[in-house]
């Protein structure tokens, strides 16, 4: 029986195959919109039998890796998000973006481990670990997984926890694209309904000194307080709002979700006494604005080149280092993130799982456009930082150029790594989940 999906040259092929980051394009065989776990295993076993790969598309941020002559599964219509206040818990389908279970936790006094956008769909964030603005607190949103409902190689959807295909469900929190499709997962929430938190704006006059202040902060503060650093020379375009437009910002994000608003703007001002700020959006709010801290672009597709280290604890040199290539003065055809991790991040989950990078302070992301001169001036950035790298990177800050096999030893330890190819050979001997970083 031949996959039944739609077909290059078929009404809404284009539309259908086209990903957020046209970094990478994507030229299915076959794509299958799944309304339910069952077209998602009919999918899979199509698949196999004609011997192609198989690719996982919702928010359409991914894969980084072509899915070409695949079947690509689109899970968007895979929707439902069911609440139990009780338990505090949620479940989750695949097709189910952060802001749907924002919205629907919050009506209970709740929150997830989302990510700093919204729009980013839930089950793919938590299958790369999960660094969000409750992550300091918290920890990685793949701790906090009760069960997931996956297709593998076989065709068949089965269930696993902490109980029952134990391996499967430590690979799959960490390495999950590797090992089949998750069609649904019950996470846990927290009683976090507040935040004080947004954004402060430096202009260059005052970045360095922002970025300096930030840095010694961020290694300071109480885990209940999340944050990042985002470096960026704005267009002289009059799209960009006046402030703003032609200068170096340095755009400190503060989240802080403890249940004391006034401890928070606390800590907020110590980095307000860096100076003048060209927008200060910092004041309480109800978790349900979370995405208006980072306010991400997601609405217009762009061919984004990401990569990223993963850093211990940072000194003055380190500072000085990140602002001469990324700093106001450095001309830099690229945004870089400093984001804090410690905290809850440092510690191993009650569940293990495959999540690396437990050791790092920091994370350095850096995003360049395709022009071949500004990917090299990112990656100059990123080397430079080695001094104080941990050896890691963050396979959800990962993009194109780094989904190979080489890169894999950077995403996770020695032993993880082998205990996750051993896994890879039992569950997926053919590589039918290939189009995914590989192991």
């Amino acid at each position: 029986m031949a996959i039944e999906g739609v077909r290059p040259g078929m009404g809404r092929y284009e539309e259908l195959r086209a990903g957020f980051n046209l970094a990478v394009t994507h030229r299915p065989a076959a794509i299958v919109e799944a309304g339910s776990a069952d077209d998602v295993a009919g999918a899979v076993a199509a698949a196999v039998r004609e011997s192609r790969p198989v690719g996982v598309m919702n928010t359409g941020h991914g894969p980084s890796l072509p899915a070409d002559d695949a079947v690509l599964i689109r899970t968007g219509r895979l929707s439902r998000v069911d609440v139990d206040p009780i338990r505090r818990t949620a479940r989750v389908e695949a097709g189910v973006r952060w802001r749907a279970v924002i919205a629907a936790a919050a009506r209970h006094g709740l929150a997830p481990l989302n990510g700093t956008s919204p729009d980013v769909g839930a089950v793919g964030y938590t299958l790369g670990g999960g660094v969000g603005l409750l992550a300091r607190r918290y920890g990685f949103a793949a701790d906090h997984v009760r069960w997931m409902d996956v297709v593998n190689a076989d065709g068949r959807l089965r269930r696993v926890d902490a109980g029952h295909d134990a391996d499967l469900f430590w690979a799959l929190r960490g390495a999950g694209g590797n090992f089949g499709v998750v069609t649904a997962m019950e996470i846990d929430l927290f009683p976090v309904a507040t935040l004080y938190g947004g954004e402060l704006c430096f202009g260059p006059e005052a970045g360095e000194d922002a970025l300096h202040a930030y840095v010694a902060w961020a290694q300071t503060v109480p885990e209940t307080m999340a944050s990042s650093v985002l470096l960026l020379r704005y267009p002289d375009d009059p799209a960009v709002p006046p402030r703003l437009r032609g200068r170096h910002v340095t755009h400190v994000r503060l989240a802080y979700s403890d249940a004391d608003p006034a401890a928070g703007e606390e800590l907020a001002g110590r980095l307000r006494a860096v100076g003048p700020r060209l927008v200060d959006t910092v004041r309480p709010m109800p978790y349900a604005d979370v995405g208006t801290i980072h306010h991400e672009p997601t609405a217009t597709p762009v061919a984004a080149f990401d990569r990223n280290v993963l850093l211990g604890e940072l000194d003055d040199d380190a500072v000085d280092v990140l602002a001469k290539l990324a700093g106001p003065d450095s001309g830099a055809p690229f945004l870089a993130e400093l984001r804090a991790w410690g905290g809850a991040l440092s510690r191993p989950p009650a569940v293990p799982n495959a999540v690396a990078g437990r050791d790092a302070a920091f994370s350095l992301l850096a995003i360049a456009g395709p022009d071949a001169a500004h990917r090299v001036a990112r990656d100059q950035v990123l080397d430079a930082m080695a001094p104080w790298s941990t050896g890691g990177s963050y396979p959800n800050f990962s993009g194109v150029e780094d989904a190979t096999a080489e890169s894999a030893g950077r995403r996770f330890g020695p032993d993880d790594l082998a205990r996750l190819r051993r896994l890879k050979d039992r569950y997926d001997p053919d590589g039918t989940f290939r189009v995914t970083f590989p192991l």
